[in-house]
């Protein structure tokens, strides 16, 4: 079960970074948890619980679709 769970973590952090650009172009508005990136003179909020909420509804759905 331990193996299950770790990959599933995986799986969710790994989305979330895939998912974050596309989120960041909504600018939702910031949570707690978030992050501001500074890149040449430039701020860029970075959406962590916005993009971690957006990999685990992916999952869920890709589980309620798979069985």
């Amino acid at each position: 079960m331990p193996k299950k769970l770790a990959a599933w973590l995986v799986v969710l952090v790994a989305g979330a970074a895939i998912l974050a650009p596309s989120i960041m172009a909504f600018e939702p508005d910031p949570l707690p948890g978030d992050f501001v990136l500074t890149w040449l003179h430039q701020h860029y909020a970075i959406p962590v619980l916005w993009s971690l909420c957006a990999s685990g509804a992916l999952a869920l759905l890709y589980l309620f679709y798979k069985r």
